[in-house]
C-alpha cells in the first residue's frame, strides 16, 4: 500500500502535467500532432515508471545513501553468467524501440537517424546517471542495449513510414 501511494503521487503529477500543459498545446496543433506527442508522452511516462519511480516521494531521501557509480564493464554479467542477463538485455532493447520509432514522428518528419540515436543515447545516459540517486543500479550494458533498441526502432520507423504517414495524413484531414 505504501508503494502504491508513492507511485500514485508521480502518476498524478504526470496526468496533471499532461492535461494542463501539454494536451492544451498539442490539441491546437492538430489531431496528428496530438496523437504522436501523446503516444511519446505515455511511452516516456512508462520508461520513468520502470527505471526511476517513485521520484517525488524519493526526493527527501535522495542523498541519504552513497552514489554507486555506473558499472563500466560492458556485458560483464553476460560473460560471468550472473543473473538473468539475457532477459535484461532483451528488455533494455525492447524498452527503447518505441523511442526510435516515435522520436522522428515528434520532430515533424525532420529527424534523421543520427539525431534519433543521439537523443536515445542522451535519454538512456540520463536515466543511467540518475538511477543511483533512486537506489537503483546503473550499467553501461543498459546504455548500449538501449541505444541498440533506439536504432532498431528507427529501422521500424523507416519500414513503416509510408503507412504511418498515411494514417497521420488521414487524421490531419479530419
Amino acid at each position: 500500500m505504501k508503494y502504491l501511494i508513492k507511485y500514485s503521487i508521480d502518476f498524478t503529477v504526470l496526468v496533471f502535467l499532461y492535461a494542463f500543459v501539454f494536451f492544451r498545446k498539442w490539441r491546437l496543433q492538430g489531431k496528428d500532432i496530438l496523437l504522436v506527442n501523446t503516444l511519446m508522452y505515455a511511452y516516456l511516462s512508462f520508461v520513468l515508471l520502470f527505471t526511476m519511480m517513485p521520484v517525488i516521494a524519493s526526493i527527501p531521501s535522495i542523498l541519504d545513501h552513497p552514489y554507486k557509480p555506473m558499472n563500466l564493464a560492458p556485458f560483464i554479467d553476460v560473460f560471468l553468467g550472473r543473473g538473468d542477463f539475457f532477459r535484461q538485455v532483451v528488455l533494455n532493447v525492447i524498452m527503447t524501440l518505441p523511442f526510435g520509432f516515435l522520436f522522428p514522428l515528434t520532430r515533424d518528419k525532420k529527424a534523421k537517424f543520427g539525431a534519433t540515436v543521439f537523443f536515445c543515447f542522451l535519454m538512456s545516459l540520463g536515466i543511467e546517471l540518475l538511477q543511483p540517486f533512486f537506489d537503483r543500479s546503473s550499467d553501461i550494458t543498459d546504455l548500449i542495449t538501449n541505444v541498440i533498441g533506439g536504432v532498431l526502432g528507427y529501422g521500424l520507423y523507416v519500414i513503416f513510414k509510408p503507412i504511418t504517414f498515411w494514417v497521420l495524413e488521414r487524421l490531419k484531414a479530419r
